[in-house]
């Protein structure tokens, strides 16, 4: 019924309760999961979920607040990982100018040359933009890369409109449902269905009514119900689109 199209499971905040919580899925209606890589070792803990679980699947890539000490040979490291059975994009990668966790020269470095693995793998991307939109979609559009995800959205309804004409989706968590997230509700008004995406961020930013709490995939409910109250169409229909958009960029 669900596609989640986000999630970090190999997190420290699952270590307790990982193989259970993971095993249950299926039976809440998680169909299938990504599982984002963000560093060199979540990366490769992906692939080991994704090798456990027949629902989880892998992205490979180097978030902006880890790549300060990112070397070529990760880079090709990655390439090799990315060849796996079970990846099915690279990322997530991009900028972060909220945090300034690694140098800005380095962020935008690094997001350009993971962009160009992008292209080398011939796999959609999973893009990570805070406080940094402009620029982010400027390198993206500069690189030529035409697939893939914007994740957690908090750019403008308009932005949100140009990147799906450059061919990616928008990804909608549980900020849709917080009190205070007017712009992103605009964003889920303008898009039509057919260019959304659904995702967790597990374990961050649950969903009202578990706000604050860790969040998990079995939360995909609740941001299915604000999509559905949005677009004024059942619940069932949201989860049956997004569940094949996430299909065709991920399983092509």
């Amino acid at each position: 019924m669900y596609f989640e199209s986000h999630a970090h499971y190999d997190d420290k905040r699952f270590d307790k309760d990982r193989e259970e919580l993971l095993s249950s899925l299926p039976s809440f209606g998680i169909d299938y999961v990504v599982n984002i890589g963000c560093d060199m070792k979540s990366s490769k803990k992906s692939i080991e979920l994704s090798e456990k679980y027949d629902y989880i699947y892998a992205s490979v890539g180097v978030h902006p607040h880890d790549v300060e000490n990112m070397t070529e040979d990760d880079l090709a490291t990655l390439r090799q990982l990315a060849n796996h059975k079970k990846v099915v994009a690279i990322g997530e990668i991009g900028l972060d100018y909220y945090y300034d966790t690694s140098p800005r020269d380095t962020q935008r470095y690094w997001f350009k040359r993971q962009l160009e693995l992008v292209k080398e793998c011939n796999k959609p991307v999973i893009i990570h933009s805070r406080e940094a939109s402009q620029e982010c979609f400027d390198i993206i559009k500069e690189s030529g890369v035409n697939e893939g995800v914007i994740h957690c959205y908090s750019g403008s309804p308009e932005m949100a409109l140009e990147y799906v004409k450059m061919g990616f989706y928008i990804g909608i968590g549980g900020v849709l449902t917080f009190s205070n997230a007017k712009k992103l509700v605009e964003v889920a008004k303008v898009l039509d269905l057919e260019n959304i995406l659904i995702e967790t961020d597990s374990p961050y930013l649950s969903p009202v009514p578990n706000r604050g709490q860790r969040n998990d995939s079995r939360n995909l409910e609740f941001v299915v119900k604000k999509l559905a109250e949005i677009k004024g169409i059942s619940e069932k229909e949201v989860a049956d689109i997004t569940s094949f958009n996430a299909k065709k960029i991920f399983f092509k």
